[in-house]
């Protein structure tokens, strides 16, 4: 049985995530190989809740090509590049089935993303480029270049294209992923494939689109090009359905400002290097509490936005610096949706995989008193989701009752 594994927010599925669960069938060569996507949950990489429900998200990869969603948990989802890689490729690991695993890359050299993985940043460096007030991803990328210069001096020659490889976010992650093969020992085990992005689909547009229309019936014509129309039909009917509503970004800025405001920043994930003052210090002047005010407030050469949002993100759930610190692994492997071959999938996970199964909630609470780390990491998962509802017009406590997606 070939088990494809595919890492994505899908956030929200476009057709550019239907290309590549294509193109990986392809590149096994098994047009009956199951695909596998592990998704993050309420809230993504970028540290800012997902515009639709989780259910949605997986009802949609399960209608555009893939046969069984999982889902990363919080503390992996909404984190660094290294820590969401390292979530993600640990959860497909532990299923025991995945044989594969395929992801996207922007460079136009695949392997060039391959020998980059193998190399260690240089720390002195990275640590110049801090104290330059260089963000954290530029100054990693610098210290790569570092590295790999005094590895292989020829590499000068090619300095200018490994900046710019390493400037894209979706290369950085695919460095990420290679790592973190490496780093659960899965490497004798995953057969990876790197896939070139297909240009013109953006999860980023597709969201523009999205947020900025605010009508159900302009988004047909609008996102028609962009997002398959199984998938499309699903966000639409939920959305007519009134199982949830446009994201109310507005009162996600507001919580997270009053956040900001009464409380001690400096216990909470990602608050380091004197982010928790400037955030203080940021919002306590601020008069309008829109979104796009508190996006424009925060902006600095000194974080990255993803870092700012991931920080306050994290004092919203409830995440303490101290949990990201002591937590390196995903304690379940939590089942969103399948059809009848992710079905037969999970059936022999049943058997195999090395984390337990989660289903519902309630198959979570059973296994509580017996194990802490579990109850620990689940319990963000459901913060966040309840955070996330929030702002989706999703009534309080009705996760609770939500069962794994179940398709033809």
């Amino acid at each position: 049985m070939r088990v494809i594994g595919i890492i994505a927010e899908f956030n929200p599925f476009h057709k550019g995530h239907e290309y590549l669960i294509e193109r990986a069938r392809e590149a096994v060569g098994d047009p009956r190989a199951i695909v596998m996507t592990v998704m993050s949950g309420p809230f993504v990489q970028r540290g800012t809740p997902s515009i639709l429900p989780k259910n949605i998200r997986a009802k949609q990869a399960l209608k555009s090509g893939a046969d069984l969603v999982i889902e990363i948990p919080f503390t992996f989802a909404c984190a660094p590049s290294e820590r969401f890689a390292r979530g993600a490729v640990e959860t497909l690991y532990r299923t025991g089935v995945v044989t594969d695993l395929a992801f996207g890359v922007d460079c136009e050299d695949p392997d060039l993303i391959r020998t980059l993985s193998e190399i260690e940043p240089d720390d002195e460096t990275i640590r110049n480029c801090l104290s330059d007030g260089m963000n954290y991803p530029a100054a990693r990328a610098e210290g790569m270049i570092a590295a790999f210069k005094a590895q292989a001096p020829e590499a000068a020659d090619c300095e200018d294209m490994i900046r710019e490889t390493l400037r894209m976010p979706n290369s950085i992650l695919a460095l990420d992923y290679l790592r973190a093969v490496k780093d659960v020992g899965a490497d004798s085990r995953f057969k990876i494939h790197m896939i070139p992005r297909k240009p013109g689909y953006s999860a980023t547009s597709s969201r523009e689109i999205y947020l900025g229309g605010r009508s159900i019936a302009a988004l047909p014509d609008k996102l028609i090009d962009m997002i398959p129309t199984n998938a499309l039909a699903v966000m639409l009917a939920g959305l007519s359905n009134k199982e949830y509503t446009f994201p109310d970004t507005d009162r996600y800025a507001d919580d997270l400002i009053s956040e900001a405001v009464k409380s001690d920043l400096s216990g909470y994930a990602y608050m380091t290097d004197g982010l928790d003052g400037y955030i203080k210090n940021t919002v306590s002047g601020m008069r309008t509490f829109s979104y796009e005010d508190l996006r424009s407030a925060l902006q600095t050469k000194h974080f990255t936005m993803p870092r700012i949002m991931r920080a306050m993100s994290s004092a919203l759930v409830g995440q303490s610096a101290e949990y990201v610190a002591n937590e390196k692994h995903p304690r379940y492997i939590r089942v969103l949706g399948f059809n009848r071959d992710g079905r037969y999938c999970l059936k022999v996970m049943s058997k195999c995989a090395r984390l337990p199964l989660i289903h519902n909630c309630s198959d979570a609470k059973e296994l509580y008193a017996s194990d802490p780390a579990l109850k620990a990491q689940f319990e963000l998962d459901i913060n966040a989701g309840e955070v996330q509802g929030k702002y989706l017009g999703i009534p309080r406590g009705s996760q609770w009752s939500d069962c794994p997606i179940i398709t033809k």
